[in-house]
């Protein structure tokens, strides 16, 4: 089974460093979601370790995403963006204090619509490149 997990590992390795900016921000939301998930999972069977690390990748994942917010040419998108990612923070902060799935349900049903909206963005991204104005409407950039 491990040779299989490090084929796995180098495939998303690979996966992840030829990916275009938008492919990465939905990736981001894709693991943040999965992670809740699992979270919400073991809520009920009282294993908090998984729950708590579980919630440390999402808020990992946030900060990322918050960290890559291009804040000068993003505008107003990217202000708000960046003020929904820091109250899904301490909305993760007050779940993994309380142990709270319902708190977790939430963020992870606020996740899902950013998602949403950043995949109906990535699809009008080619005709925003044509005319210029992708930076102002995205308003992302991945800095590594």
């Amino acid at each position: 089974m491990v040779p299989n997990k490090k084929l796995y590992d180098a495939y998303k390795d690979t996966e992840v460093q030829t990916a275009d900016q938008g492919k990465l921000i939905i990736m981001l939301y894709d693991g943040a979601i999965r992670f809740l998930n699992i979270a919400v999972e073991n809520m009920d069977f009282r294993t908090y370790d998984i729950v708590n690390n579980n919630i440390i990748k999402t808020q990992d994942i946030l900060t990322e995403l918050m960290l890559s917010l291009n804040m000068d040419q993003g505008g107003e998108i990217a202000k708000n963006l960046f003020n929904i990612y820091a109250y899904l923070k301490k909305r993760l902060l007050e779940a993994n204090i309380k142990k709270d799935a319902e708190i977790l349900k939430e963020i992870i049903k606020h996740l899902t619509n950013l998602k949403s909206a950043w995949e109906e963005a990535i699809k009008k991204a080619p005709l925003e490149r044509t005319t210029g104005t992708q930076k102002q409407v995205v308003g992302f950039s991945i800095q590594g």
